[in-house]
């Protein structure tokens, strides 16, 4: 089991997938994508876009993973 400020190669797939005004978010803890519409006070890690930019539209795995613990370190400076 990851840590709740742990950013996954998962998260940013379903952040990909998601519409380009979400981002990938510190809620409560969590990491979590939200709609830049809803965002619940969240503290945002990257945007779709900014991560496009960064990885492209189909980032293979390990580029992912790579991206993945960059943000995580981020994340945890951020919220701890």
């Amino acid at each position: 089991m990851n840590e709740p400020q742990t950013v996954t190669s998962r998260h940013l797939r379903n952040l990909l997938a998601a519409s380009p005004d979400c981002f990938l978010g510190l809620v409560e803890g969590e990491v979590r994508v939200v709609d830049e519409g809803d965002d619940e006070g969240a503290l945002e890690i990257v945007s779709a876009a900014d991560l496009r930019d960064r990885v492209g539209d189909d980032p293979d795995d390990d580029v992912l993973e790579d991206e993945a613990e960059s943000l995580t370190v981020a994340t945890q400076q951020l919220g701890g």
